[in-house]
């Protein structure tokens, strides 16, 4: 039955691709591209914000190392 339900949703998706293509004709293309750069442009932004919090929270485990060394 799980087989089906995904089979349905994604010929529903795959339909609508189709009909969007029918309605946006050669601005389709543009369309693509702009989502596209625009998911990539996301997905960066979080990568950054990830990367910047582990620095930041290796930052701090190494200033802790630093100063229980001290005492």
């Amino acid at each position: 039955m799980k087989t089906f339900i995904q089979f349905t949703i994604f010929m529903l998706i795959a339909g609508l691709a189709i009909v969007l293509a029918i309605i946006l004709g050669d601005r389709g293309a543009w369309y693509f591209a702009w989502l596209v750069g625009t998911v990539m442009i996301v997905l960066i932004a979080a990568v950054g914000g990830a990367l910047l919090d582990a620095q930041d929270e290796r930052a701090a485990a190494l200033a802790l190392e630093r100063n229980d060394g001290k005492h």
